[in-house]
Parts: structure tokens; C-alpha cells; sequence
């Protein structure tokens, strides 16, 4: 069962969390949702707060989840789920309900009025509000083999967001 705890309190490595193990990022409320799995990202402290910092690319399906509710989470769940993780991040929830299809469930932290699904079976989750939105602009990029990752130009936004809540399984 979940708990909430003080993000103090938390020793995890990010870089084997989210680069390794990766992460859902699931946006929505109780009537609609869609989650993704990602592998990019990682927290910190800006402007006096702890956050967040994603990025989606504006084509998948879950960010106009994120956009529309301007709150998301971030559920960490533990390696046997790696199958459901390649599932959820290889097949778009406006093809199928492939929540409900990955057979992992869903529950939701009411906070700010708004309903923010994560995932129940998660070792650690961290309910988000989104703070800044940043569209990737190729001019900016420094090193030129950066581009490999956007033979499409699909390029991604950048998400900063306050961890308003931590949850853990404990």
C-alpha cells in the first residue's frame, strides 16, 4: 500500500530509476487518462521548489493529457512489471485502452480539486503540477549528434513541474 512521505526523505538514485528502470507518466482524471512509459527526465530543486522535469513529444497521446490538466505523476514500478512498462510505452491509448490492457491499476491523489491517476502498484510516485512548458528548438542544441534522436522533427516539450506529493510503497 502506498504511503505519502517527505520527499526529504527519499534515497533514490534517479539515474537507475528513471534512466534504467523507467517510469510512467500518466495524466487524466477518474473519466479519462493515458499513461506513457519514459525513460528520459529527472528532479531537482528550482525556483525554491522540487521538481520534475519530463519531456513528451506534442504527437504522443498523452500529452494533451498533461497540457489539458496541468497535472501529471510519475509511477516507479518494480522490475517484474518491465513487461507492462515495453506494452504501455509501445502502443497508443488512442488505438486501445491499453491501461486497462496492461491490467495494472489505476488510483487517484485528489489534490488541488484535481484528480491525478498513478499507478497502485508502484514503489514510488511523485503527483506533479506542471509549472513550464518549453518546446525543443533545434538551433539550440550545442552537439550536432543531439538530432540523431529527431530524424522526424518530432521534437520534444519540456515539462517542469513542483512535486506536490511522494508516495511509497513501504
Amino acid at each position: 500500500m502506498l504511503k505519502d512521505k517527505n520527499i526529504k526523505d527519499l534515497s533514490i538514485n534517479p539515474f537507475t530509476e528513471i534512466g534504467l528502470n523507467w517510469m510512467l507518466i500518466t495524466a487524466g482524471n477518474s473519466t479519462s487518462s493515458n499513461t506513457m512509459t519514459a525513460s528520459w527526465g529527472g528532479v531537482g530543486f528550482m525556483w525554491n521548489k522540487n521538481v520534475a522535469y519530463i519531456v513528451v513529444r506534442p504527437s504522443r497521446y498523452t500529452h494533451s493529457f498533461i497540457t489539458k490538466e496541468g497535472y501529471f505523476s510519475l509511477s516507479f514500478l518494480p522490475s517484474k512489471y518491465k513487461k507492462q512498462l515495453n506494452y504501455l510505452g509501445s502502443v497508443s491509448g488512442r488505438d486501445e485502452d491499453k491501461i486497462k490492457n496492461s491490467k495494472l491499476e489505476l488510483d487517484y491523489c485528489l489534490i488541488d480539486k484535481h484528480e491525478v491517476p498513478y499507478f497502485k502498484d508502484s514503489n514510488l510516485v511523485y503527483i506533479c503540477k506542471t509549472l513550464f512548458i518549453q518546446p525543443y528548438n533545434p538551433s539550440s542544441f550545442l552537439d550536432s549528434k543531439i538530432d540523431v534522436w529527431y530524424k522526424d522533427h518530432d521534437y520534444h516539450d519540456l515539462f517542469i513541474a513542483e512535486i506536490l506529493k511522494v508516495k511509497v510503497n513501504e
